[in-house]
């Protein structure tokens, strides 16, 4: 278990990619349900915001599985699906508790304090941290460039978001 936790973090290092890792639907599984519990739990601490934060997960876990099998049958690469999407729920769990801290932290502290500027500061790093990891194991997984693999990184982050706002529009006083 060690092992592959570190396997991760070297994921989230850039320092391995997917092809590091097995091509097993019994580890995506686990893995899967890896990252929902990390998520679960350090929201469950400090939630990100207030309301549905758990079907705002549920939505989040689901999206990116579909995405992947979309993404890697649309380029024929669907062979490659297990161990890029264990990479991307793996890594990301580990860089949970970091980005659902800083996000939950970001809320806290009054907009005008240096806090709250600090805090931004480190939400929008790991969100940059996210995107060239997860650009990083696109780029292995379809044998692409680095800029094309950031562009569609970015487009799967607004899709995901643009689809939570849809199913769970942000309520107007």
């Amino acid at each position: 278990m060690q092992e592959l936790i570190r396997l991760f973090i070297d994921i989230a290092l850039l320092r391995r990619g997917p092809q590091d890792l097995p091509a097993s639907p019994l580890l995506l599984a686990l893995t899967v349900a890896g990252y929902f519990a990390v998520n679960f739990l350090v929201s469950l601490l400090m939630p990100p915001f207030k309301g549905p934060w758990v079907a705002h997960l549920c939505v989040d876990v689901v999206f990116m599985f579909v995405w992947y099998v979309l993404l890697l049958r649309a380029v024929r690469r669907p062979e490659r699906f297990l161990q890029t999407t264990t990479a991307i729920y793996g890594f990301q769990a580990v860089l949970a508790p970091l980005l659902v801290a800083s996000v939950a932290l970001t809320r806290r502290f009054a907009p005008d304090s240096a806090w709250q500027f600090l805090v931004t500061l480190a939400s929008l790093a790991i969100l940059i941290w996210i995107i060239a990891a997860t650009s990083h194991i696109v780029k292995a997984a379809l044998d692409w460039t680095l800029p094309p693999s950031v562009a569609l990184v970015i487009l799967q982050t607004l899709a995901g978001n643009l689809l939570v706002l849809a199913l769970f529009p942000i309520p107007t006083p």
